[in-house]
């Protein structure tokens, strides 16, 4: 069942749109890249995946998506609006996975000391600028001290992360968008997720 409502942030409105499981295991909240938004290819295979291993997804609207910029807000705005989203919404208490595609990957990252996830799920990881390997993002991913899991596309032009003791990535056909290969982005996140909860266990 899909809901959809706003929630108001220190910097305007974002949206939600929560897809609810039956007697769900835990909730996967999801964050959308900085130029595009929650229908995304890849955020959309993961949101059906989860949904499959009984998860509650949210997928969450940044403030200026719903106001109708392209443009992203800075980075500081965007991870305060995403943890006021989170601290308002209704989730019965169950245990949170966060996570997003690629600008919405780093605001996971950012804030996951903050919101406390069993795990962070990043597509797309934007480890560097194009052609820009020196103006590295990966201090991102190394904070997390939960459970990461990376798909990335093998020729993606913002770099490829390496995996670390608790980050497991993995390559798949394609570049930055993760749409050449739904499939194989599908297994990752089924794998992964089995890995992190195990099956008809609640994450508690």
């Amino acid at each position: 069942m899909l809901t959809t409502f706003v929630v108001e942030t220190p910097h305007g409105t974002a949206r939600v749109h929560l897809h609810d499981a039956e007697a769900p295991r835990a909730a996967l909240v999801l964050g959308h890249g900085a130029g595009g938004g929650v229908a995304a290819p890849d955020l959309v295979a993961t949101k059906d995946v989860a949904l499959e291993e009984g998860f509650a997804v949210a997928l969450i609207e940044q403030p200026y998506r719903v106001a109708g910029r392209r443009s992203p807000a800075p980075a500081q705005q965007l991870d305060t609006a995403w943890r006021a989203v989170i601290e308002q919404l209704d989730l019965d208490e169950l245990e949170l996975i966060t996570g997003g595609r690629s600008s919405g990957a780093r605001v996971a990252c950012r804030t996951a000391a903050d919101v406390g996830p069993a795990g962070v799920i990043c597509l797309a990881f934007p480890v560097h600028p194009p052609g820009r390997p020196e103006k590295s993002r990966l201090d991102e991913l190394d904070a997390v001290t939960v459970p990461v899991l990376v798909v990335q596309g093998a020729r993606d032009p913002f770099g490829m992360p390496p995996p670390g003791p608790r980050r497991d990535v993995v390559q798949i056909r394609g570049d930055h968008g993760l749409k050449s290969d739904l499939p194989a982005l599908h297994a990752a996140v089924a794998d992964w997720l089995a890995t992190l909860v195990s099956p008809g266990a609640p994450v508690r």
